[in-house]
């Protein structure tokens, strides 16, 4: 049986293909696009989830969207109305953007892959987030939490989840909202919304959390641990256009961006530690799933189990919207139709696949001047040659599934060159100085160098832990102001070579560490394709590129 998710028109659109319940097939369309965030209809997506599939879209058994689209057109008609006539600027552009495409959705699959209505189905957006990161965890049962902007009328979800079914037992409603919260400070420190949130998290750890007082101001918590905002401090349930009010600038605007990022994120940390204490006690589990995208906060997640009851934790990896095509398939085959046999999620290396008669066909179209290398010389090479100094992009395999560069589409570098950091934040990623870079490590030294207390998170970047001493003298570079890593650890059951480089690269310097982060430059998507890599390559600081075993250096 073939079911296909999709979720689009609002951020990270994304398709994700199921066959009997095994996650086949997923990327987001940005991918294919080259337009970061792309939110439009995932075309490109489709056509590759289709082709690794080897079917056509008549072979498909059901079509699942990742949301309920008349209930957010209820909610937006609903708000300018209330909010009439402030909101009328508000008003014009969602009536823009719903009457187009948004309210149309079913039709708009019905035509693009010529399905039939009856195939075509819908599912609440939280229910997909937290479908998303339930079905593939190791739960045989679960408490879930999932919290994001908004979906639909519902910015939070709480419930239980046993065997194959979700039992939702609470929900908190727009406009009061954990990530819209976090949102608006984004807006306000100058970064993208649905963009910038990570980087505001970048940012607290070199400020303090001196304000948390101030803002407390904006919200008020109440038993079940839902949160009420103080709607004169923002203008985001009224405007398409500013988050946040005069009010609010009044507050903040001659504080330290430093000191306002580190309490919004103790503030955002303390209310969502209070929902999951609330969840624990009402609930009863001592497993907890995740999902949506406050879930991608690395350094809130990495503290769940020290200071909330939780003991296991899982998050799927694409915790976003572009996950919710995830998890609107999966809802439906387990909990819909009722099927049960889950499967674990072993890794997310669901992309574009790197083949090889592709790279010696763009080699050979470009001219290009490369070196093959056996497995062994490729190894050897390219882990002295780091140890040396230079940054590495790689590209091997599928893609990952998700924001979170794992081995596939890497930038590699020596993590042991405290210089290491600001070298690949100025001339190769061109982002701000302040941006951490995460440590990858064997699994058999990782309890050596960090104090890892959620084992489901660290194969994929999701947690982030505090660095022990010897990671702190060996691998300065992956350490971030307030002595903390996000940290990926590589185990043996790893798919591709990347565990073997770490592997060479430890038995040359001692250190079983590398650098590691995505494969892109600000303002672009992770690559995708050999020719994605090698624009990348030309156009930064990167010293050698490999493209599974072919090398180029500069």
């Amino acid at each position: 049986m073939y079911i296909l998710g999709i979720s689009c028109y609002y951020h990270e659109s994304a398709v994700a293909l199921i066959k009997d319940g095994e996650i086949i097939a997923a990327s987001a369309e940005e991918r294919f696009s080259r337009k970061k965030h792309d939110s439009g209809f995932p075309e490109g997506s489709i056509k590759f989830c289709l082709e690794q599939a080897g079917i056509q879209s008549s072979d498909l058994d059901y079509v699942v969207f990742y949301e309920k689209p008349f209930r957010k057109f209820e909610r937006n008609l609903m708000l300018s109305l209330f909010f009439f006539p402030s909101s009328y600027l508000f008003f014009i552009d969602f009536m823009k953007n719903f009457l187009t495409e948004k309210l149309w959705v079913k039709s708009i699959i019905i035509g693009k892959l010529k399905v039939s209505p009856n195939k075509v189905f819908f599912v609440p957006h939280h229910i997909s987030h937290a479908a998303a990161s339930y079905y593939p965890s190791p739960f045989k049962e679960a408490a879930f939490l999932t919290l994001d902007g908004v979906g639909e009328w519902t910015t939070g979800s709480y419930g239980y989840a046993k065997g194959n079914k979700l039992y939702p037992k609470g929900e908190m409603k727009f406009p009061h909202s954990v990530g819209l919260l976090y949102a608006t400070f984004t807006a306000f420190l100058g970064f993208e919304v649905n963009d910038g949130e990570y980087k505001v998290m970048g940012m607290a750890a070199y400020g303090k959390p001196i304000h948390v007082s101030l803002v407390k101001k904006l919200y008020k918590q109440v038993k079940d641990g839902s949160i009420k905002l103080n709607l004169d401090y923002f203008s985001f349930h009224k405007s398409a256009r500013s988050m946040y009010s005069k009010k609010f600038i009044r507050l903040f605007k001659n504080l330290d961006k430093f000191d306002i990022a580190s309490s919004l994120q103790k503030s955002t940390e303390n209310i969502v530690f209070n929902m999951l204490n609330y969840i624990h006690k009402k609930i009863g589990h001592n497993n907890l799933v995740l999902g949506g995208g406050v879930a991608l906060n690395s350094v809130l997640n990495g503290k769940i189990v020290k200071q909330t009851p939780f003991k296991d934790v899982f998050i799927f990896p694409a915790a976003g919207d572009d996950g919710g095509s995830v998890g609107a398939a999966l809802y439906f085959y387990y909990h819909v139709l009722g099927l049960k046999k889950r499967r674990k999620l072993n890794n997310v290396f669901l992309g574009q696949d790197s083949r090889e008669d592709d790279i010696k066909l763009f080699i050979k179209k470009h001219s290009l001047r490369v070196k093959k290398m056996t497995d062994r010389e490729l190894l050897n090479f390219i882990s002295t040659k780091i140890s040396q100094g230079k940054v590495v992009g790689w590209f091997e395999g599928r893609a990952e599934f998700g924001p979170r560069a794992l081995g596939h589409r890497s930038i590699l570098a020596d993590s042991r060159n405290p210089k290491m950091r600001d070298i690949v934040n100025a001339k190769i990623k061109f982002r701000e100085e302040f941006r951490p870079f995460a440590p990858v490590i064997l699994a058999e030294h990782a309890n050596k160098y960090f104090n890892i207390t959620s084992k489901n998170l660290s194969p994929f970047m999701l947690g982030t832990f505090e660095a022990k001493l010897p990671a702190k003298r060996n691998s300065p570079a992956t350490v971030h102001e307030d002595g903390t890593s996000r940290v990926q650890v590589v185990d043996r059951n790893y798919a591709g070579k990347y565990r073997k480089l770490l592997q060479s690269f430890y038995r040359k310097t001692g250190v079983p560490i590398l650098l590691n982060t995505s494969f892109n430059v600000k303002g672009e998507p992770i690559v995708n394709t050999a020719s994605d890599a090698y624009k990348t390559f030309m156009s930064s600081g990167i010293d050698i590129l490999v493209l599974e075993n072919y090398v180029l250096e500069k």
